[in-house]
């Protein structure tokens, strides 16, 4: 009988084959599904959480405990509507997070059942239908910024050490492997600063527990000045975390697809490795809401991937399992894109990009 790390390695190969031959599809929004729950602060408390001292509405992550049945369905439905990569529901489950509704304790045991109900959705989509399907922990950028001070009074003050975010990072990665995750998603990267961070968590986490997982990196270029909010470009946020030999990098959150596309279009020009993309469905409306319909995501993506400028592609904010379905129609038996072949350089970056000349 196969042991957990030889099914995981197995997982993999499968993973990077697949990626080679076709578009990958990831799911979508979690946090808008939820909502449509209406669920109440008892559904967060369950009847562990009775006593919390804070109100506990709106820590969706906590749910992976206190409602497993929630996030099971919704991964299920994100399954049924062609995802091929599952995140597990661990956007807010480090403990910088979490302490903001005193929770810091049970974090790990958050992303633990994270990774497991992702894990026990997936394998029973493959056990029906023999198709792979992979789960990808997610990392979120945490509530803090390590590189921008909070307090205008005083610019040199910071909320959070890079020891402090490696540290919760990788506690939290630690257990998502322990979940059974197949790959590690740093997602929503603000501030390359707390991706550099997580990505030293990943790689001492993984060390320490004699496994190597493949590991995406997805960045946010948070409005149309073409920067991230620590204020690097596209080219420059490449130039960051390219030595960490991603399995993809890409864009997600903050934009629609029809903003988002300026901006893949020069990721796909300089990535070595594939692309993954997920914006989200539009601009969010006054009220909050994503109003941009399947069909409508679903065409600027299929265009992305017609025009060869992504390898895996899904939703953020708003989109659902029929925006997943569209888009997975979109793209279906389309050529994935080749990565960039560019001339060995130095290349390094602050907010703008530099490369080294050839001499």
């Amino acid at each position: 009988m196969p042991t957990e790390d030889a099914r995981r390695e197995h997982r993999i190969a499968a993973l990077e084959r697949a990626l080679a031959e076709r578009i990958l599809v990831l799911d979508g929004a979690m946090g808008s599904l939820i909502q449509g729950y209406a669920l109440e602060e008892a559904d967060f408390r369950g009847t562990r959480f009775t006593d919390s001292a804070k109100d506990l509405k709106g820590d969706n992550d906590l749910l992976n405990i206190t409602r497993p049945d929630v996030i099971r369905e919704i991964h299920d439905r994100y399954l049924e509507a062609g995802a091929d990569i599952l995140e597990t529901n661990t956007f807010n489950a480090t403990t910088i997070s979490q302490a903001e509704y005193g929770l810091e304790a049970v974090a790990a045991e958050i992303n633990r059942e994270g990774a497991r109900i992702a894990r026990a959705s997936v394998d029973a989509a493959v056990a029906r239908d023999g198709r792979p399907r992979w789960v990808a922990g997610a990392l979120g950028p945490t509530s803090r910024t390590a590189s921008m001070s909070p307090d205008v009074n005083d610019p040199g003050y910071r909320a959070v050490t890079f020891d402090d975010l490696e540290t919760a990072y990788r506690e939290e990665v630690e257990a998502l492997i322990d979940g059974g995750v197949d790959l590690l998603l740093i997602e929503t990267v603000f501030d390359t600063l707390n991706a550099k961070a997580a990505i030293f968590a990943v790689e001492t986490a993984m060390e320490a527990r004699g496994v190597r997982l493949p590991v995406i990196i997805s960045g946010t270029i948070t409005d149309r000045s073409g920067r991230t909010l620590s204020g690097q470009t596209t080219e420059a946020f490449w130039n960051s975390v390219a030595h960490v030999r991603p399995l993809a990098v890409g864009l997600n959150c903050a934009l629609g697809a029809d903003l988002m596309r300026p901006y893949v279009q020069e990721l796909s020009r300089v990535a070595g490795t594939p692309v993954s993309a997920y914006p989200n469905a539009g601009l969010p409306n006054a009220f909050g809401g994503y109003d941009e319909a399947p069909h409508e995501t679903a065409a600027h993506l299929g265009a992305w991937a017609r025009d060869g400028l992504v390898n895996i592609v899904g939703g953020c904010c708003g989109t659902t399992p029929d925006h997943i379905r569209a888009i997975a129609d979109a793209v279906r038996g389309v050529k994935p894109r080749a990565p960039a072949d560019r001339p060995v350089r130095m290349r390094l970056a602050g907010l703008e990009p530099f490369e080294m000349p050839a001499f």
